[in-house]
């Protein structure tokens, strides 16, 4: 479980030598620290939709920011021997957010965005496209929902497929740093639509991005993964 959570969210543990006189558990706690994931395609296989000027600033700058303000924020206190989604829930705090909410979110949220991002055409699954059709309608009605919610989420934000509660999927958006997490729900797409994820290349024109996003780099395969796991 551990690995997973390593591999999901960049966790990175580091230890010194056992003959220091600390546990393998007390110096793994005590060492713990947030990488910012590569991207997993080069800056610039997603050109011209999204151009390596874009991920240069967006992943370079912003993401890296996120990682490194939240390393700051939790070092040498009880969050940092936790995993990023339970920092996420924990600080999310029942709705009064804790200052180190925004940049976990943030972190999580863009780690999520980038692997839910592909250069190259997929596919759902048949088991995730038969869930689409039964609880949204139809794959063409999850994409007009889909941009709905990232063209009316006002301000800063994002657009969620997830996994409710109840078992079924559903299309959601969050403002600013929110994510699914902290309402009981299990993620499965998500689409940046903050202005520095596409102003670069298309200024104001957030309906174009999304237009794109959802027609050209949504990863199919990626998504119908998560959607087996969940």
């Amino acid at each position: 479980m551990l690995a997973q959570r390593q591999a999901f969210t960049g966790l990175r543990l580091t230890q010194s030598p056992r003959s220091k006189g600390c546990s393998r558990a007390q110096v793994m706690v005590a060492r713990a620290e947030l990488q910012l994931k590569p991207l997993p395609f080069a800056n610039d296989a997603l050109e011209p939709t999204i151009s390596a000027a874009t991920l240069d600033v967006h992943w370079g700058k912003h993401h890296r920011a996120y990682v490194t303000n939240l390393n700051n924020q939790i070092k040498d206190k009880p969050l940092a021997n936790k995993a990023l989604e339970e920092i996420i829930v924990e600080t999310y705090n029942s709705g009064s957010p804790t200052p180190e909410f925004n940049n976990a979110g943030q972190v999580f949220n863009h780690d999520f965005y980038w692997e839910s991002i592909s250069p190259k055409p997929t596919e759902p699954s048949a088991e995730l496209k038969a869930a689409i059709e039964k609880d949204i309608g139809s794959m063409e009605e999850f994409k007009k929902q889909f941009k709905a919610a990232g063209a009316t989420q006002f301000g800063s934000g994002w657009a969620w497929l997830v996994k409710g509660k109840d078992g079924k999927l559903a299309v959601t958006k969050t403002p600013n740093a929110e994510n699914p997490l902290v309402f009981g729900q299990t993620p499965l797409l998500t689409m940046d639509v903050w202005e520095h994820a596409y102003y670069l290349d298309v200024q104001n024109k957030r309906p174009d991005y999304i237009e794109s996003f959802v027609e050209k780099l949504i990863n199919w395969e990626k998504v119908s993964e998560r959607f087996a796991a969940a």
